[in-house]
């Protein structure tokens, strides 16, 4: 069984910062590429930012390019979303995603989920 948790969510003011972070736990953590998707409240579960397996190629939302970065240390599991500049925009519940194969940036790509960190940024 594979479950990820997700830990870093709070209260920030607008272009304050975060870093999130996600632990994957019951397969090796290098055999996942990773990826954060975010959902505000009324809209739609969007994604956010993807990390390869070897952490050599990451791909980022326009809304996140030049603000986020994402991060993994294999050889110690955590993979990190250091959130940058946040705006009352960015206030959603941030997921953590795992897939076997390669990166992606559609939901259905990805197969274990974590139960998400809530996010807020007042103005």
């Amino acid at each position: 069984q594979v479950q990820l948790v997700e830990s870093g969510g709070g209260l920030v003011q607008a272009v304050g910062a975060l870093r999130l972070s996600c632990i994957v736990s019951g397969r090796t953590f290098s055999d996942y590429a990773m990826g954060w998707f975010r959902q505000a409240p009324g809209k739609e579960r969007e994604f956010v930012s993807t990390i390869s397996r070897s952490g050599a190629i990451t791909y980022y939302a326009d809304s996140a390019k030049g603000r986020f970065t994402i991060s993994r240390d294999n050889a110690k599991n955590p993979v990190y979303l250091q959130m940058n500049s946040l705006k009352p925009e960015d206030a959603a519940v941030y997921y953590c995603t795992a897939r076997t194969i390669s990166t992606g940036t559609e939901e259905r790509e990805y197969e274990y989920w974590g139960q998400g960190t809530q996010v807020a940024v007042s103005s």
